[in-house]
């Protein structure tokens, strides 16, 4: 049974058509539209192809809120169309069967690390549905402190791109990137970047800071984490933990 704050979305205050475009981005009650945040699911549902005007942003936040449109202010409403404008370009994310196989992909090059004694993080960067850039934590092996799973994906693809800009592409990583393969990643015009396990302590896709959230930033780069972070997590508790066990 749905509580008080997690009713199913209905009209009014939305439009008949809205509803069903939210459900077809998976937002189907009050409390996914209150997570996900109204300016956000416009924007999502502007990706998704749909014509979607400043009453609807003011209807999804009135839905958001449990009331109609018309009782929003004009306070309420300046501060919308402010957030809209400072809001980086949202995109939709790839299909769930898509991100399994390829954050599968970029553990098993984590494993590869992980066997040279490296922290056990993979990447992949792809186009059109195939894998063009193929990268493995490499800093000690390589002596080279860029090394990072992320930026050998980045040089992998952009050598078969022969192009650096890589602006049709998405990048799955196991763990959160650092603020330097972040720098990487938007100067690559990479579309969308999964990644899996949080990085509490260097992320700056969230955790420490969003560099990917900047709208001072020339280019946007959409961002999902959290994808199989279970598995990923799980990679690197099993290294670490294998690397104290060797020092006893």
């Amino acid at each position: 049974m749905l509580s008080p704050t997690d009713t199913l979305l209905a009209t009014p205050p939305l439009p008949p058509a809205a509803v069903q475009w939210l459900r077809q981005i998976g937002i189907n009650t009050r409390d996914q539209l209150v997570q996900n945040g109204s300016v956000t699911t416009f924007l999502q549902l502007k990706a998704a192809g749909h014509t979607a005007t400043r009453r609807l942003l003011f209807a999804l936040e009135a839905a958001a809120r449990g009331v109609h449109w018309s009782q929003l202010g004009d306070a309420d409403r300046e501060r919308l169309i402010q957030m809209l404008a400072s809001h980086p370009p949202v995109a939709l994310p790839p299909a769930a069967e898509e991100i399994a196989s390829f954050m599968q992909q970029a553990m098993q090059l984590a494993s590869l690390a992980a066997a040279s004694g490296e922290v056990p993080v993979g990447a992949v960067v792809v186009r059109n549905g195939q894998i063009i850039g193929r990268g493995f934590n490499q800093p000690v092996g390589l002596s080279d402190p860029s090394a990072h799973a992320e930026m050998q994906a980045l040089r992998d693809a952009a050598r078969h791109a022969g192009n650096y800009r890589l602006d049709d592409c998405d990048l799955y990583v196991t763990l959160e990137p650092c603020v330097m393969c972040s720098g990487a990643i938007l100067h690559a015009r990479i579309g969308r970047v999964i990644f899996g396990a949080s990085e509490p302590r260097t992320g700056a896709a969230g955790s420490v800071l969003n560099l990917f959230a900047m709208s001072q930033l020339n280019h946007h780069t959409a961002i999902w984490g959290g994808q199989q972070a279970a598995a990923c997590s799980q990679q690197l508790s099993d290294f670490f933990r294998q690397r104290r066990e060797q020092e006893t």
